[in-house]
């Protein structure tokens, strides 16, 4: 969800939300390791693993659905290592893997062969 996408949450009968107070709440809740920020497509998900102590984000997403799998690669230990080798101090490892979920290649029952759908 983008955060604009919150903002209009907000609608009638509420009190008014501005930008900038979603944008300071998602930030607190990123700091928690409650949300994760999609940087490619400037959206937020929820953490499914709130009790995992990691400052990684690492997805799969759907170009069709827009759906965000979240992975556990298993790499952050790794990268650590090479930062601290490197004198590098390192805050966060974001990677996100674009292409089509199986849901989506498999709609209505016809398997994709092909990128154009035939």
């Amino acid at each position: 969800m983008k955060a604009y996408d919150l903002v209009a949450c907000y609608g009638p009968g509420r009190r008014p939300t501005k930008p900038p107070t979603v944008y300071r709440a998602l930030d607190f809740l990123i700091d928690l390791g409650l949300v994760h920020k999609v940087e490619t497509d400037n959206a937020f998900i929820a953490c499914p693993r709130p009790d995992a102590a990691r400052h990684s984000a690492n997805f799969l997403i759907c170009e069709v659905c827009g759906r965000a799998d979240e992975l556990d690669l298993g790499m952050e230990e790794s990268l650590e290592a090479i930062a601290a080798r490197l004198a590098f101090r390192l805050d966060r490892v974001v990677i996100e893997a674009r292409g089509v979920c199986a849901a989506c290649r498999f709609k209505a029952g016809r398997r994709l062969v092909n990128d154009q759908g035939l």
